[in-house]
C-alpha cells in the first residue's frame, strides 16, 4: 500500500490497487520468464503504480527501452512490448520482431497498448508483416494515475494541442473513460458542472457511456458529491504567470517529472573537514516529492517567502530532540530515545534536503532578472500598460533570452489585454522571427490558434471586467498566513480556482455575466442515484468535489485548491484530476513546432 494515497477523504489506493490487479492479470497470461520492452515515456507513470518488485514476482527478468534494430540478448520465453498507440513506435517494434525471428530460438511476443488499442497501429504492424507474431494484443486502460492523496493525472503530454489545435478528441475520450472507472470504484457522482467546449464533450461522452451500461446498476455509495469539468482555455492566464509556491518554483526551475525532481548534486554533497571539493558528485540528485514526506507535505503549498521560517523552526525542534539524549538517565528513557532515533534521523535528512533546495531556489528568486520579469508579469495581471510594446520584453528579445521565456511573457500580455493591437503584435512577431529564426513562424501560428497570442478583435478588452468581478488581483496579500488563494502568485488569484470557489459558494448564478464572456458553454447535469444511495450530509461535513482540468494544471492551482480544502468554513474538499501536470514553459514547448 502507498500510505500517502489514503490520507484524504477519498482513498486513492483503491484506484491504484485496481490498476495493479489488471497489470498482474495480464502478466500472468504470458506464462514463463519475461522481458519487458518499454516505450520510454511510460516508465515514469508506471513507476507510480508498480515498482520493479511487483514485476519480478511475475517472472519479469529483464527490462529494455524500445529502440531501433535488435533487442539485447535475453534468455526469456516471452517478450512484451508496453507502448502508447503511436505509429512511429510500431515501425521500431516491427524492426525488433523481425531481427529476433532471424536470431534463433522461438520467442512468444505480446503487445500491451496503453491506454487503448489502436486499429491504425495494428494495421501498420500487419503491413510490416509482424501482426501475426503477437500472441496477446491487449490494452491496459491506465487513464488516471494517482500521484498523491488528492491528485490524479493522465500524463497525456499532447492533450492541449490535440484538443485545441488539431480537433482530436482522443484524450477527451480517455478522460471520460477514466471518470467512468472512478465512478465504478467510488460510486456515481450525483452532480456534474462544467465550463468550456471540451468539458461539454466529456460530460456528453460520460452520459452516453452510462446509458450504454444500463444493465449494471452502480450500488456503491457515492464518495464524490460534485464533478467540475474545466477547460484549460477558459483560463489561459494562470499557467503563463510564474508560480510562487515552493512546489511551483521547484517545477518552474528544475521541472518535476512523475513526482521526481533532478537537482544539481553540489548542494547535496556531504561536507567533510578539510575537503577541497575535488570529489564532488557529478550525477544529478534525484528526489521524490510527495506527501509521504512529512516536511514536504507541510511546506510545498506555501508561498516561497514563508518557507524559510518553517525550515528554521523545524531545525530548532530537531536539534532540541537530539539534545534529549543527554537527559536520558534510566534504561527505559534510553530505550525510548533509541526507538525514536530512525524517525528523527529521517526528519533531519529531509530538513537538510529541503534547506538545500530552498537555497538553490533563493539564488534564482533573488536575482535581478527574476525580479524584473515578476514585476512585468504583475503589472500585466493588474492591468498596467498591457496595450503597448513592453521595454523588458524588447530587451529580452534583443539579448536573445530563451524563446519560451519571451513567448510566455508575450502570451501573458496578450491574454491580459484580450489580444494585442495589430501594430503591436506585428512588431513583436517581426522581432522574434528576425532574432530567433523564421522557422518559428509555425509556433506563432499555433499560439494564435490556441488563443494565446492573437490580435484584439472588436477593439474591446474584457479582462478588466473579469478581473474586477472575480477579484483576480489583490493588493494586500499575506504570504506568511494567507487568507485568500491569491497568495500562490503573490497577488493574482488563479481564475480557474476562483471559478471553483464561487461554484461552491454562492453558486455560478452570481457571475453569469463573466461566464458569458469566458469561452465555451457552462452547464449542469444531474445523474440520478438509486434509492438508498442518496447522501444525507452530517452537520459540519464538507462536500467532496472532483475538479478535472482538461488541458493541464499547474502546482500553484493545486496549492490554491488545497488551501480552500483546509479552510475552516470552506464547506468543500477538492480532489484534483488533470490531463497533464504542467507549467507555463512545458505548456509553450508542447505548442512549439520543432524545426525540421
Amino acid at each position: 500500500m502507498a500510505a500517502h494515497l489514503s490520507y484524504g477523504r477519498v482513498n486513492l489506493n483503491v484506484l491504484r490497487e485496481a490498476v495493479r490487479r489488471e497489470l498482474r492479470e495480464f502478466l500472468d497470461k504470458c506464462a514463463g520468464s519475461k522481458a519487458i520492452v518499454w516505450d520510454e515515456y511510460l516508465t515514469g507513470p508506471f513507476g507510480l503504480i508498480a515498482q520493479y518488485s511487483l514485476l519480478k514476482e511475475h517472472e519479469v527478468e529483464k527490462m529494455f527501452t524500445l529502440k531501433g534494430s535488435r533487442l539485447p540478448a535475453a534468455d526469456v520465453k516471452n517478450i512484451i512490448f508496453f507502448v502508447r498507440p503511436r505509429l512511429e513506435l510500431m515501425d521500431i517494434i516491427a524492426e525488433n520482431v523481425l531481427s529476433e525471428d532471424r536470431r534463433g530460438p522461438v520467442r512468444d511476443f505480446h503487445i500491451l497498448f496503453v491506454p487503448r488499442r489502436s486499429l491504425l497501429c495494428e494495421q501498420r504492424l500487419k503491413d510490416l508483416g509482424v501482426l501475426g507474431s503477437f500472441i496477446h494484443r491487449e490494452e491496459y486502460s491506465l487513464d488516471l494515475i494517482p500521484f498523491d492523496g488528492d491528485l490524479l493525472s493522465m500524463e497525456s503530454e499532447g492533450a492541449f494541442k490535440e484538443c485545441y489545435l488539431e480537433g482530436d478528441q482522443t484524450s477527451l475520450y480517455h478522460a471520460a473513460k477514466g471518470l467512468m472507472t472512478l465512478q465504478a470504484l467510488y460510486g456515481t457522482i450525483p452532480q456534474i458542472f462544467g465550463k468550456g467546449e471540451c468539458a461539454r464533450q466529456v460530460a456528453n461522452m460520460m452520459i452516453r457511456m452510462k446509458r450504454e451500461f444500463t444493465g449494471s446498476q452502480n450500488s456503491i455509495f457515492p464518495v464524490f458529491d460534485n464533478l467540475l469539468l474545466l477547460d484549460r482555455n477558459v483560463d489561459l492566464l494562470t499557467p503563463l504567470a510564474t508560480q510562487l509556491t515552493y512546489e511551483g518554483l521547484i517545477d518552474e526551475i528544475y521541472g518535476i517529472q512523475n513526482s521526481y525532481v533532478k537537482l544539481p548534486p553540489e548542494k547535496f554533497a556531504p561536507k567533510k573537514q578539510g575537503d577541497s571539493g575535488k570529489d564532488l558528485p557529478t550525477e544529478a540528485k534525484k528526489l521524490q516529492l510527495n506527501s509521504a514526506e512529512e516536511l514536504y507535505a507541510e511546506i510545498r503549498d506555501k508561498n516561497f517567502n514563508a518557507v524559510g521560517s518553517v525550515l528554521s523552526k523545524k531545525a530548532k525542534i530537531i536539534s532540541a530532540a537530539f539534545e534529549e539524549r543527554h537527559n536520558a538517565k534510566t534504561v527505559g528513557e534510553i530505550k525510548q530515545f533509541v526507538s525514536q532515533l530512525p524517525h528523527m534521523q529521517a526528519a533531519r535528512g529531509s530538513l537538510a534536503n529541503h534547506t538545500s533546495i530552498a537555497e538553490l531556489i533563493k539564488d534564482v528568486t533573488t536575482s535581478e532578472d527574476f525580479f524584473d520579469k515578476l514585476t512585468v508579469e504583475q503589472e500585466f495581471m493588474s492591468g498596467i500598460d498591457t496595450d503597448k510594446v513592453n521595454n523588458y520584453i524588447e530587451d529580452c528579445i534583443a539579448q536573445k533570452h530563451p524563446l519560451t521565456k519571451v513567448l510566455r511573457l508575450l502570451c501573458l500580455q496578450s491574454v491580459c489585454n484580450s489580444g494585442l493591437k495589430q501594430k503591436v503584435l506585428d512588431y513583436y512577431k517581426r522581432e522574434i522571427l528576425q532574432t530567433y529564426g523564421y522557422e518559428h513562424i509555425l509556433t506563432l501560428y499555433n499560439l494564435e490558434k490556441a488563443g494565446l497570442l492573437k490580435p484584439q478583435t472588436g477593439g474591446r478588452n474584457n479582462y478588466p471586467t473579469i478581473r474586477k468581478t472575480l477579484r483576480l488581483w489583490m493588493d494586500d496579500v499575506n504570504e506568511q498566513n494567507p487568507t485568500d488563494i491569491s497568495y500562490v502568485y503573490s497577488g493574482y488569484a488563479p481564475l480557474s480556482v476562483r471559478l471553483a470557489q464561487l461554484l461552491s459558494r454562492p453558486g455560478w448564478r452570481s457571475i453569469e455575466e463573466v461566464l458569458r464572456i469566458l469561452p465555451g458553454p457552462h452547464f449542469e447535469e444531474r445523474q440520478p442515484l438509486p434509492t438508498g444511495l442518496q447522501k444525507k450530509r452530517q452537520p459540519g461535513e464538507n462536500r467532496v468535489t472532483l475538479i478535472f482540468f482538461l488541458g493541464g494544471v499547474t502546482f500553484a492551482e493545486i496549492a490554491a485548491l488545497r488551501f480552500l480544502s483546509q479552510l475552516e468554513d470552506g464547506g468543500t474538499e477538492y480532489v484534483i484530476a488533470t490531463t497533464k501536470l504542467m507549467n507555463g514553459t512545458s505548456w509553450i514547448e508542447a505548442l512549439m513546432e520543432k524545426p525540421f
